[in-house]
């Protein structure tokens, strides 16, 4: 039976195609209310097309979320993505006050979660989300694989 996290995991594994199919690193991400179950944003890797190094998923969903709610404070709402968070994902996460953070793959060269800086749990931050990660792993983990192995073959 599917869980809830596996099926808004399984938005967040859209949109990373979408970012695929468009040339961008695969990562997704979709923010959800827990009370109600409804998706508010959805976001997908896009820094090469917008020729903007900030443009991540997570980025790209916390944005669209505070536009939608009118707030920048998106607190108690959840944020899957299919990749641990950067240390710049994370500290966006923690200024938004999300209530939880759902990822997919580890990251241990970029992410900032449970590898490298650990940004949660550092003194200096101020909002500490809870953090579930695992979820779909191996299906964000192989479609990242598959893309940069298929970049690697084109001259």
């Amino acid at each position: 039976m599917e869980t809830r996290e596996d099926r808004f995991m399984g938005l967040a594994l859209a949109r990373a195609q979408a970012a695929a199919a468009a040339g961008e690193t695969p990562v997704g991400a979709v923010i959800v209310d827990p009370a109600t179950d409804q998706v508010i944003a959805e976001g997908a890797n896009a820094p090469i097309a917008g020729h903007d190094p900030t443009s991540h998923a997570e980025i790209a969903a916390l944005r669209a979320a505070g536009a939608k709610l009118g707030n920048y404070r998106l607190t108690g709402l959840e944020l899957f993505v299919t990749l641990e968070p950067c240390a710049m994902c994370a500290g966006a996460i923690s200024h938004a006050r999300i209530g939880r953070v759902i990822f997919g793959a580890s990251d241990p060269k970029g992410g900032a979660v449970e590898h490298g800086p650990r940004f949660f749990h550092q003194p200096t931050c101020h909002w500490r989300p809870e953090v579930t990660g695992g979820v779909r792993a191996e299906e964000s983990s192989a479609m990242l694989k598959a893309f940069f192995k298929d970049r690697r073959k084109k001259p």
